[in-house]
C-alpha cells in the first residue's frame, strides 16, 4: 500500500486559499499565517476585499451558520459559497467592517456597546428613589399594566388564575422615547377636494389600489365617493386618529389603523437619512420635528429623570463626554456594584483607547461615519476572552489623524498577542509596516487585477517592484508657491455640537485643507455652516438612496445616451435597453437572480436560467453598438467603456460606438479614479471613498461652485493619491473653491491654506488652533497636526 504523502509541518498553521474566483479574482492561491498580523494591499479594486471578505470571512461565517438547525437559519441571510476550488484551516471569523450601524433611530453608542444595559443596572441597585428594575431607567420600554388569566400548577393539577401584571419603563409617554415629537401637516398628506376613490390620500406607498387604499376605502365608515372636505368631524377623526380595529375587507380580516398612527408606524418610525429619495422629501415637506417638551429630549419618563445617583440622572450620564463619564464612574465606591463598576469602567476606557472617548454614549448610531463605526465594533473584541479567532479589518485608519494611527496600530498588534489572525486590508503605510506578512494584489484594477503580485515581508515589499512597493515611503513635499486669494467665506459664531463659537474666513478660489483629530469638530465647522449655501456643493461618503438594481451608469446618467444609442443604431425604442423596462428579462424581471424562498431554510438566490443574469430578453442582446449588446457594455470596466464610447475601443464590427454624451460622463469617472468599476457594478457593492468620488463626478460637468469634500482619499491607494491632487488642482484652475476635510499628510502638504481645529477632541477641541500655509504648520510645530506633518517631510 502506498502510504499518504506526509503533510507539511505547519499545514494547520496557515489559512490556505487555492483557485479563488470570487468577483475579478484570477483563480488566486495564498497561503496566510495564522496567529499573525496579515496586511492586504493594492490599487482600489485589485481584489482586496473580494478575497479577505467576499472569500475567507464569507465561508467562515457560511460554514459557522450551517451548523445551527434548519429553523434557525431560516432567520439568518442567505450565503452562498464562495467561488473558491478549496477553503482549508478556517477558524470563526469576525468581521469589522465600515458598514454604518443600524439607522434605528432608538439606536445609540449606549445601546450598541452594552454601556446603556450596564448603566441601566447600575441605576437599578444604586439610584434614589428607588425604581426596580434595570428597564425602568430604558427609553425603549413603555410602562403598562393589565391583567389576564394564565395557566398555574397547583399540587400536580393545572388551573388557570386571573392575575394583575406591571412593567415599569423608563419611555417618556409623551415622544415614546423619540426625544422628539412630530406635528404632521394635514394638508400634505390628503386632497380635501378629492374621495378616497379619487386618490385623495397622497402619502408615497398609500395608493388606492394596495392595501392601505383598500383599507380605508372599505371599512365602512365614510362614503370612499364623497371629498375629504365634506366628512364630519366624526368622520375625519376615524379616518386620522383611529386606533387599531379588527375590520373584514374583501372577505379578509385585517387590522384599521388611523392615518396618522399609520405613517408613525411606517414611515416616522424610520430613519430619515435611510429612506428612499421620494419618501425623504414627503417627510420633509410634511412633518416638522420638535424636541419633546415632556422629557426636554432626554426620551425618559419623568420618575426615570428624579432617579438619581449622587444628584445624576442617567440621561444626565449618557450626555456626558464618554472620557468624563469614565472618570464619574472611577469615582464611585461601591462594593455592592464592584464587578460591575469594573466591566463599565473597561468598556469606557476602551472608547478612550480607540479615539473615540470624545463621543457621549446617547449619540445616534446612524450619526457615526465609517470610520467611527467600525471603532465602535471594535469595542466589544477588545477585552474578549476568544482565542485563535480570524479578525478581518477594512481600512481601520480610515477616518484618524496621523496621532491616533499609533493607537489603533497598538490595538491590532494586541488582538494577534492574544492568540488570533488578523487581516487587515488597508492602504496606510504606517499600518503596512506593523505587518508580520504582506500580500500584495494586482497588478491593476478590475479585470487588470485579481492576481497575488507580492507576499512576503514589510522589507521584500520595499524592494519588489509592484505599485505598492514602489510608492511605499512615497513622500510628498511642500508647493514653491502657494495660491493666494482675495475673497473669503465667512463663518460666524458656530457653535453646533463642540464648536465654541468659532470665527473663520475660509479662502475662496485656492485648495483650503481642513485638519484635526477626530473629533475636533471638522465635520460640524463645514457641513454644520455651509452645506445649504447657495454654491456649496457638499459631497460626503454617505450611502447613495437606490436600490441594488442602480448602478454608476444609471447613477450617473450616462446609460440615457448608451440606450439612444443603441436604439438608434437598430431603429428600435430605448426602452428595450432597459431591464428595469421593456427590455427586461421575463422570468428574474431584470433581476438577473431568482430568489427562492426555502421556508424555515435559508432562501437561495440563482443565476436566472432564462437570460443567464444577464438581466435582458434574449432578442435584445440581438441587438448590438460597435459590436456589443448592452448587457457587454454593462459589464465592461468604466475605463474600457469610455474608450469605448469615444471611438478608441477594439472590436468595433458593427459599425461605430462612438457617444459623445456618455463618453463625456464616463471621462469623469475615470478622472476620479473610478475607472475600475464595472458599468453595471451595484451601488450597494461601492465604498464609501468610491461612493463620494461617484458624487464628485456627477458634479464635475458644471462651471463654478464651491466643494466641500469629506476625506477624498478614503480607499485610495498610495499612487492614486498624487492623481487626486492633480484632480483638485483641476477643479480650482477651472475657477472652483474646493475645501477638503482631511488626514493624509500628502494633502496637507499640497494644500494652499490649512485650517486646524483642537486641540484635541470632543469639549478639548472645537476651536481654530492654527490658520496659514502648510510650510507655516510645519514650522510652527504648536499642534499635533503641524508636528505630524513636520515629521512626515522630513522622514
Amino acid at each position: 500500500m502506498t502510504p499518504d504523502p506526509p503533510h507539511p509541518a505547519d499545514t494547520h498553521g496557515t489559512i490556505r486559499v487555492h483557485g479563488a474566483r470570487v468577483n475579478n479574482l484570477a483563480n488566486l492561491s495564498v497561503e496566510l499565517p495564522k496567529r499573525r498580523l496579515t496586511v492586504f494591499t493594492g490599487v482600489s479594486g485589485s481584489g482586496k476585499s473580494s478575497l479577505v471578505f467576499g472569500t475567507i470571512a464569507a465561508e467562515s461565517q457560511r460554514l459557522i451558520n450551517e451548523t445551527y438547525s434548519a429553523f434557525v437559519q431560516g432567520f439568518m441571510p442567505t450565503m452562498a459559497r464562495p467561488d473558491v476550488d478549496l477553503l482549508e484551516n478556517l477558524t470563526t471569523a469576525i468581521v469589522v467592517d465600515q458598514e454604518r450601524l443600524g439607522a434605528n433611530p432608538r439606536s445609540t453608542v449606549g445601546t450598541v456597546t452594552d454601556a446603556n444595559a450596564m448603566l441601566r443596572i447600575l441605576f437599578s441597585r444604586l439610584a434614589t428613589p428607588h425604581l426596580g428594575s434595570p428597564q425602568a431607567y430604558s427609553f425603549n420600554v413603555a410602562s403598562i399594566s393589565g391583567s389576564g388569566r394564565v395557566r398555574v400548577e397547583k399540587q400536580g393539577r393545572t388551573t388557570s388564575e386571573a392575575r394583575s401584571f406591571s412593567i415599569t419603563g423608563g419611555m417618556c409617554p409623551r415622544c415614546e422615547g423619540m426625544g422628539a415629537v412630530d406635528d404632521i401637516d394635514l394638508t400634505a398628506i390628503f386632497d380635501t377636494t378629492k374621495s378616497l376613490n379619487e386618490g385623495a390620500i397622497t402619502v408615497p406607498g398609500y395608493s388606492m389600489e394596495g392595501w392601505y387604499g383598500r383599507i380605508y376605502r372599505g371599512c365602512g365608515w365614510f362614503d370612499p365617493d364623497k371629498p375629504i372636505g365634506e366628512f364630519s368631524d366624526a368622520e375625519l377623526d376615524k379616518l386620522l386618529y383611529k386606533d387599531p380595529t379588527k375590520i373584514k375587507v374583501e372577505g379578509t380580516n385585517l387590522t384599521y389603523l388611523g392615518l396618522i398612527p399609520q405613517l408613525r408606524k411606517t414611515i416616522l418610525s424610520k430613519d430619515v437619512e435611510a429612506m428612499q429619495p421620494h419618501i425623504r422629501r414627503f417627510v420633509e415637506r410634511a412633518v416638522t420635528f420638535t424636541t419633546c417638551a415632556e422629557c426636554a429630549g432626554t426620551r425618559l419618563a419623568e420618575a426615570t429623570r428624579l432617579s438619581t445617583i449622587h444628584g445624576l440622572n442617567i440621561a444626565e450620564l449618557c450626555a456626558m463626554q464618554i472620557g468624563d463619564l469614565a472618570g464619574w464612574v472611577g469615582r464611585l465606591d461601591e462594593a455592592s456594584v464592584a464587578p460591575l463598576l469594573t466591566g463599565l469602567l473597561h468598556l469606557l476606557d476602551s472608547f478612550e483607547d480607540i479615539g473615540l472617548g470624545y463621543l457621549s454614549l446617547d449619540r445616534p448610531s446612524g450619526t457615526l461615519s465609517g470610520g467611527e463605526a467600525q471603532r465602535v465594533k471594535m469595542i466589544r473584541h477588545l477585552g474578549s476572552s476568544l482565542t485563535d479567532v480570524t479578525y478581518v479589518f477594512d481600512e481601520p485608519t480610515v477616518g484618524l489623524h496621523p496621532h491616533d494611527v499609533a493607537r489603533m496600530n497598538s490595538l491590532l498588534l494586541r488582538l494577534r498577542d492574544q492568540g488570533n489572525t488578523v487581516l487587515v486590508v488597508e492602504h496606510d503605510p504606517e499600518t503596512i509596516a506593523i505587518a508580520d506578512h504582506v500580500v500584495d494584489l494586482g497588478p491593476g484594477a478590475g479585470t487588470a487585477g485579481g492576481a497575488v503580485t507580492y507576499e512576503g515581508t514589510v522589507e521584500g515589499l520595499r524592494s519588489s517592484d509592484t505599485v505598492t512597493g514602489r510608492h511605499l515611503d512615497d513622500r510628498a513635499v511642500l508647493k514653491s508657491t502657494v495660491r493666494t486669494s482675495s475673497e473669503a467665506l465667512e463663518i460666524r459664531g458656530a457653535n453646533s455640537h463642540n464648536l465654541a463659537d468659532v470665527n473663520v474666513d475660509i479662502p475662496l478660489g485656492v485648495l483650503v485643507v481642513v485638519t484635526g483629530v477626530a473629533g475636533s469638530g471638522k465635520s460640524s465647522l463645514l457641513h454644520g455652516s455651509l452645506a445649504g449655501r447657495d454654491g456649496v456643493i457638499a459631497v460626503d461618503q454617505g450611502a447613495i438612496k437606490g436600490s441594488r438594481r442602480s448602478n454608476p451608469a444609471t447613477y450617473t446618467k450616462a446609460l440615457d445616451p448608451i440606450r439612444k444609442a443603441f436604439a438608434t443604431a437598430n431603429d428600435v425604442k430605448p426602452a428595450l435597453f432597459s431591464a428595469n423596462s421593456d427590455g427586461a428579462c421575463p422570468e428574474c424581471k431584470g433581476a438577473g437572480v431568482l430568489y427562492t424562498d426555502l421556508g424555515v431554510m435559508a432562501g437561495v438566490a440563482t443565476p436566472c436560467e432564462v437570460c443567464e443574469g444577464r438581466r435582458f430578453q434574449a432578442e435584445v442582446l440581438e441587438y448590438t453598438l460597435g459590436g456589443r449588446n448592452i448587457a457587454e457594455v454593462l459589464a465592461m470596466p468604466v475605463a474600457e467603456a469610455e474608450r469605448f464610447f469615444g471611438g478608441g475601443g477594439e472590436g468595433h464590427s458593427d459599425g461605430d460606438a462612438t457617444t459623445p454624451a456618455a463618453q463625456k460622463i464616463l471621462a469623469r469617472l475615470v478622472d476620479v479614479g473610478l475607472g475600475y468599476l464595472r458599468l453595471g457594478q451595484p451601488l450597494p457593492t461601492l465604498s464609501g471613498g468610491e461612493r463620494q468620488r461617484l458624487k464628485l463626478a456627477t458634479h464635475l460637468g458644471g462651471r463654478g461652485g464651491i466643494f466641500v469634500l469629506d476625506e477624498p482619499t478614503a480607499g485610495l491607494h498610495l499612487a492614486d493619491v498624487e492623481h487626486l491632487l492633480g484632480l483638485l488642482d483641476r477643479l480650482v484652475e477651472s475657477g472652483r473653491s474646493v475645501i477638503v476635510i482631511e488626514h493624509d499628510q500628502a494633502v496637507m502638504a499640497h494644500a494652499d491654506w490649512i485650517i486646524d481645529l483642537g486641540p484635541g477632541a470632543g469639549h478639548d477641541g472645537g476651536r481654530v488652533v492654527f490658520e496659514g500655509t502648510p510650510a507655516d504648520l510645519a514650522a510652527d510645530q504648536s499642534t499635533l497636526t503641524g508636528r505630524h506633518l513636520a515629521a512626515y517631510l522630513n522622514n
